[in-house]
């Protein structure tokens, strides 16, 4: 095969991978906030750059939502996520968002405790790794590390 033709080969599976990748993702989520809180709607920017429709409820207390949502205790982040049938809390990179929906395991949810620096709404540069969690029933365990 001649290298042009190889190229637009690579090309498009290339736009097909991250298409599916993408493809995975609700169309539409829940975040759930302070209403003093920039990071949050920050954040759910970048979840409709993916292509997620995104409602930001910012007049409901927001440790309840935690609650429902079987968050472990003392690994909450400022805003919870629902959708799809899971719960991310925080600032979850994008890529564990992804990587939770292509997988879709039987959980409730994923989070990443505080506010790191670097992850999507979050401004600065990235201080070491992000630990991701997975939970059920207020039940962490190991997701990823970014």
């Amino acid at each position: 095969m001649n290298r042009p033709a190889m190229s637009l080969l690579l090309s498009g599976a290339l736009l097909l991978g991250s298409t599916a990748a993408q493809a995975a993702l609700p169309d539409e989520a829940t975040l759930y906030k302070n209403p003093q809180c920039g990071c949050c709607d920050d954040y759910a920017r970048h979840l409709e750059e993916m292509g997620v429709s995104v409602t930001i409820v910012d007049d409901v207390e927001v440790g309840s939502i935690k609650l429902q949502a079987g968050l472990p205790y003392g690994l909450g982040a400022c805003h919870t996520t629902l959708m799809g049938g899971y719960a991310i809390e925080g600032h979850v990179p994008l890529a564990a968002v992804e990587k939770l929906f292509e997988e879709r395991p039987p959980i409730g949810g994923i989070g990443l405790a505080g506010m790191p620096i670097g992850t999507p709404g979050m401004p600065g540069p990235k201080q070491g790794d992000w630990d991701i969690y997975q939970f059920t029933d207020q039940e962490p365990s190991p997701f990823m590390t970014l």
